[in-house]
């Protein structure tokens, strides 16, 4: 999400995390399940929300979820102060810019990592076949998609640049949407691409190539989004916040273990056909977030500008550090 978009909606809400923070009122169904809406967006990332759903580890811990498919950050942070949601998933980048922005946020739950593997990762930067950019430092002045301005994509690819002994100061960063940036990179409309899957898969087959893992560079464990609530929430429902974590925590192992129930969920609420479910690149599933990675990536983002202060890792992730 933009970070522009996302300061506007913080300045916004700061007075309903005044007053209503996360305050949503959960209802019973008649087998006795509580409800809880979770914010996601319908993506590989959320394989193990979907496949928790399925192998029934939220009705086992007495939950009923409701999935609202979301476009990102700019609803999730808003639709989780709000109390639209109980929980929500989003990127850490977007939730350190909310932490930064005074938003009460705070993770849960891990939600999705790399896979730490260089050139097998789920997001890569890639560039138009036959190019004269061969790696991270040759992006200099380059014009560059990303799907959000001063967010994980650009400070990331910043960061591999800095990795390879370039300099990431004059780099062209352009918004473009995932699906239109295997076109863009065929009609040689940018000079590279910032890409996640399933988009990488396709990118790649129109004859893309990949020069780097920019998740990877950033932290062999990159911690890339997160199941996140609010403090308000938090404390005011410390048994519901347990059992979603529960559940959550038995589905993200299900899923690092399962990689075939993991492409067989995608087949349910995505609109990916089947042979491109077969092909892609799974990310990382682990129970645990990595603290560590994401406080690589905070102080990327102070030295970019995305955050005014020092980054506020341990009350994003408290009783964590």
């Amino acid at each position: 999400m933009p970070r522009r978009l996302l300061a506007g909606a913080c300045a916004a809400l700061l007075a309903v995390a005044a007053s209503a923070c996360g305050g949503s009122d959960t209802e019973t169904t008649e087998d006795g399940l509580t409800k809880i809406t979770v914010g996601a967006i319908p993506i590989v990332d959320v394989a193990p929300l979907h496949l928790g759903i399925d192998q029934g580890y939220f009705e086992t811990q007495g939950l009923e979820v409701e999935v609202k498919n979301t476009s990102g950050g700019a609803q999730a942070v808003p639709g989780a102060v709000s109390g639209e949601f109980d929980f929500a998933f989003g990127n850490v980048t977007s939730l350190l810019v909310a932490r930064d922005s005074g938003l009460p946020v705070q993770t849960v739950a891990n939600g999705v990592s790399s896979t730490g593997k260089d050139g097998e990762d789920f997001g890569a930067i890639v560039v138009p076949e036959g190019s004269d950019i061969k790696s991270p430092k040759d992006l200099a002045g380059a014009k560059v998609a990303v799907n959000n301005l001063k967010n994980i994509g650009d400070t990331t690819v910043r960061n591999s640049v800095r990795e390879d002994g370039g300099d990431p100061s004059n780099i062209q960063f352009t918004e473009l949407p995932f699906p239109d940036m295997p076109a863009a990179l065929e009609k040689e409309e940018v000079d590279a691409a910032w890409v996640v899957e399933p988009f990488l898969t396709t990118a790649l087959d129109e004859g893309a190539t990949e020069i780097a893992s920019n998740f990877v560079d950033a932290h062999e464990q990159l911690t890339v989004a997160v199941y996140f609530t609010t403090e308000e929430n938090a404390k005011k429902d410390p048994e519901l916040v347990e059992k979603f974590v529960t559940a959550m925590n038995h589905s993200l192992s299900y899923a690092e273990s399962n990689p075939e129930e993991v492409r067989r969920i995608l087949g349910t609420y995505t609109e990916m056909d089947e042979q491109l479910i077969e092909d892609i690149r799974l990310p990382a599933f682990p129970p645990d977030s990595s603290i560590e990675s994401v406080q690589a990536v905070g102080d990327m983002m102070k030295e970019d500008g995305l955050i005014k202060e020092d980054p506020q890792v341990d009350a994003l992730f408290p009783g964590r550090s």
